[in-house]
């Protein structure tokens, strides 16, 4: 069977759907491996790195698609490329059925299939494939790094001659995957941290971290079968900006992520909230590119208002590509090996299993 990893063209993404570590261990499940000409260059990686993994290399991005049994994206298919697929084909990498009905239907009309991260489910024997999840971590790491360095302050306490500087006031709102790795790296560089999560089992894991767990009372939150937050009525979105409203007046950063699975993202911050902030103090918005959780904020732009700065900070995992890629690459990997069946060289092996239903984006014909 033949792997094509075609090139990002998505503006401003830098991360590959597969490194040349992880390719050699595709090479010795018996995959024929192509790649489009000049893949790695935003890592930095030559095509002979990719050639000497046992990849060949093309440069028509067309003929690659077409003789292509497994294609492997980071983000979702150029609809303008589906036409090249083989009927039966399968596509692996992030897309959004919800919003991306479009490219689904162009995917049934191909006959080809297509496999989402986004779908995939939280589980255990799923674990080693969430390339969302994985992703998350890094975009949380990420909104830390970058929010400290748009600041005018500094994290850490500091004791010098001329005094001591406290530690900085960090703020998260939101504990799922981003919002604990990014309470974990304020912590590692020496914030003071609160964390707030509309779950109040969250509490547990941000006091691990050594963060303060903020409860609200806004009343009972109905949840999904996966863990996911459905959404708040506008009487206790009102309540909840009511009460941290305190909070938002000592923080020097905050991070915003949270984002509802098929749905524009719910409004935390709004315009007026912003004049309780110390002047120069730094927002940055994690989910922008669902809507945002912050009302001032626009996608890859800084907004500077009422002496506060917002980061609409979009592809955050992209800051980060060299490990993002190491990490999707292993979760394509992963998915592949538990899918393949290398007796028959088949993929998948098995249409009709569960796992692979809820991660399919369009079906089989």
């Amino acid at each position: 069977m033949k792997i094509a990893i075609p090139k990002e063209t998505y503006p401003g993404e830098k991360r590959v759907a597969m490194i040349p570590p992880i390719l050699k261990k595709l090479k010795n499940l018996d995959f024929e491996v192509g790649c489009e000409a000049m893949l790695g260059t935003s890592l930095g990686i030559h095509d002979s790195i990719y050639q000497e993994s046992g990849a060949c290399i093309y440069t028509d991005r067309k003929k690659l698609l077409e003789e292509a049994d497994i294609i492997l994206r980071v983000r979702p298919s150029p609809l303008d490329e589906v036409k090249y697929l083989k009927p039966g084909s399968v596509t692996i990498g992030f897309s959004d059925p919800v919003k991306e009905h479009h490219l689904i239907e162009a995917f049934v009309k191909q006959k080809a299939a297509s496999i989402s991260f986004q779908k995939i489910p939280r589980t255990s024997i799923a674990q080693k494939m969430d390339a969302l999840s994985s992703q998350s971590n890094l975009a949380g790491y990420a909104a830390v790094i970058m929010g400290a360095a748009q600041m005018k302050r500094i994290l850490p306490m500091m004791t010098t001659p001329a005094g001591t500087i406290p530690p900085a006031n960090v703020l998260v709102i939101g504990a799922g995957v981003a919002g604990l790795q990014a309470i974990a790296t304020a912590k590692r560089l020496g914030a003071r941290v609160d964390a707030y999560d509309t779950r109040p089992e969250a509490a547990e894991q941000v006091k691990s971290l050594g963060a303060r767990f903020i409860q609200l009372e806004i009343g009972k939150i109905e949840k999904t079968s996966d863990g996911y937050t459905k959404g708040i009525s506008d009487r206790q979105l009102a309540s909840q900006q009511d009460q941290l409203l305190m909070h938002l007046k000592k923080a020097d950063l905050v991070i915003t992520t949270a984002q509802i699975p098929g749905r524009a993202a719910p409004k935390i911050i709004t315009g007026n909230m912003l004049n309780v902030m110390q002047y120069n103090s730094v927002l940055v918005d994690m989910a922008v590119e669902t809507g945002g959780n912050i009302e001032e904020s626009k996608p890859n732009e800084v907004v500077s208002t009422k002496g506060v700065h917002i980061l609409g900070l979009g592809n955050l995992p992209s800051q980060v590509a060299d490990h993002a890629s190491y990490l999707y690459s292993t979760n394509i990997y992963n998915l592949i090996n538990h899918f393949y069946d290398s007796e028959n060289k088949s993929f998948p092996q098995n249409r009709q299993d569960e796992l692979l239903k809820q991660c399919l984006a369009s079906q089989y014909h």
